[in-house]
């Protein structure tokens, strides 16, 4: 009897570990989730009584020009976002990874340290900086002489703007993420194939890059999953403008919810982006195929 007891407690205890992460989980995500579906079936505003719809707001959404506008500009925000964090953060890695490098942990320190700060202050101190009238890049290019680049007010530069600011904020933060991985992947396989006359080219690509595979998948959904979140930042520094060049779909469904008063309608959007974030989710797990173990 005792030893049945014993083997219940020992069964038990992982779960009584996980109850908090579970109960937080549920609490401030699978809750309003179902909450957020069950919205998006009503026509409900804070003013407004509620009145049962259906899925006539995913109906209107397939005519909503503005909502594919947001659609196609989050789209391509995040592949170039993720695309470019992939590859900086990586070359980062690469570079400030070994323990012999002298003064890594400055380097290392002084990458990682944007990811740290608020968004909503980057985008005050780009702004700043890309601004058209007042901006500090478009002051010393009148100092030498040029003409002033409208850097926010153009749509093709203001969505590169966005972008580089993205890569430029978060690159440490991956970097780090990275560097965990490299440090993973045992020396004497570095060491057996140079001894073999493998040039560090090919050590890259044969043996620290399948072996980063794992590392890389969570980079590619993290990354990706803040891409298509991406608010604060945008909201800061161009406002979505000029027109609809950056306004993504988080912005629109902040604008239908809180400035139009279209709870339901929102909701909608939103259950569509999170289907979205699934789906990319998904196909990214299907296409790295499975992690290899090189213990």
């Amino acid at each position: 009897m005792g030893g049945t007891q014993g083997n219940l407690k020992f069964r038990l205890t992982p779960y009584l570990f996980l109850l908090p992460n579970i109960l937080i989980f549920s609490l401030f995500i699978i809750v309003p989730a179902i909450r957020g579906l069950w919205m998006s079936l009503w026509d409900w505003g804070v003013f407004t009584d509620k009145i049962f719809i259906g899925f006539d707001n995913f109906k209107m959404l397939l005519s909503d020009t503005v909502f594919w506008i947001t659609f196609k500009n989050t789209i391509i925000y995040s592949f170039f976002v993720v695309m470019l964090l992939i590859i900086v953060a990586l070359a980062l890695a690469m570079m400030l990874y070994r323990d012999k490098l002298r003064g890594k942990r400055v380097f290392r320190a002084a990458f990682y340290i944007p990811s740290l700060m608020s968004m909503i202050t980057v985008g005050i101190a780009w702004r700043f900086i890309l601004g058209d009238e007042m901006g500090l890049i478009n002051y010393l290019i009148r100092l030498l002489g040029g003409k002033p680049v409208s850097w926010l007010t153009d749509g093709k530069l203001a969505m590169l703007c966005v972008i580089v600011v993205s890569v430029w904020m978060w690159a440490g933060y991956y970097m780090i993420v990275f560097i965990s991985g490299l440090q993973a992947i045992p020396d004497e396989l570095y060491e057996a194939a140079r001894i073999d006359g493998a040039s560090s080219v090919s050590i890259f690509f044969k043996i620290t890059l399948p072996l980063l595979k794992p590392t890389t998948l969570v980079v590619l959904i993290l990354s990706t999953i803040n891409a298509f979140k991406a608010y604060e930042l945008i909201s800061v520094m161009t406002k979505g403008g000029p027109g609809y060049a950056t306004k993504f779909i988080v912005q629109q469904i902040y604008q239908v919810a809180f400035t139009e008063d279209r709870m339901g309608y929102a909701s909608a959007m939103a259950v569509v982006l999170m289907l979205l974030i699934g789906v990319f989710t998904l196909l990214q797990f299907k296409f790295s195929g499975r992690e290899q173990d090189y213990e």
